[in-house]
């Protein structure tokens, strides 16, 4: 646990990436791996996540993310998408891997399909697409998490026009909203920014037991 801890001492949003340095295939896959991984509501995971490798994409996107260096340097570029119309589609495809992996039929599982589609249909559109877009942020605390054991760096950002990602990527005829960005890659070793104390609550300030 200390590990974990120092870790997140190490960690922070980077600001100035190293563009000579590239996360391997090895590490990208870990990280892959601990994004599939992470909790989500249900177990759904109402989204989906696209690597920008395309150089000349990134440099389409840059502008659209107030254009921060780090669309640009970083090694890899991450956007969490949350799907805006989800439901029972979703939910019965859900229900057939579950059966799938588990070994089980899929009538086994149908009363829980049910509840899930009684509790999921009844939001409304709005309500449903902010639930969907939480989830991608549980999903990129296993990215941070995972990137810091690796001493990869990760800079998460809303500050970004979703709308206009969403065009650029055709995310609108998918379903989907730029509900996220996280670059990752390694700091560059002008990066004050990596010096700086980190600046946190007390826990007698943060915490209270009741």
């Amino acid at each position: 646990m200390s590990n974990f801890i120092n870790n997140q001492k190490w960690r922070y949003a980077t600001k100035k990436f190293d563009a000579s340095k590239k996360v391997s295939e090895a590490d990208l896959e870990i990280l892959k791996d601990a994004i599939q991984l992470s909790s989500s509501s249900y177990g759904l995971q109402p989204y989906r996540v696209f690597i920008i490798d395309n150089p000349e994409v990134r440099a389409q996107l840059q502008p659209l993310a107030w254009n921060q260096s780090q669309i640009i340097d970083a090694s890899h570029v991450l956007i969490f998408a949350n799907n805006t119309n989800f439901g029972e589609n979703e939910i019965d495809a859900y229900i057939r891997n579950m059966a799938q992996t588990r070994g089980i039929p899929v009538e086994s599982v149908q009363g829980y399909a049910d509840f899930m589609k009684m509790k999921i249909n009844a939001l409304e559109p709005e309500v449903k697409s902010t639930w969907t877009s939480k989830q991608t942020y549980l999903a990129l605390a296993n990215l941070l998490n995972a990137a810091a054991e690796l001493k990869i760096d990760v800079t998460p950002m809303e500050g970004f026009e979703p709308e206009k990602v969403n065009e650029l990527l055709g995310f609108n005829n998918l379903g989907l909203n730029a509900s996220l960005i996280a670059t990752i890659g390694y700091r560059h070793e002008d990066d004050a920014t990596q010096f700086y104390k980190k600046v946190r609550k007390s826990k007698e300030e943060l915490f209270t037991t009741i």
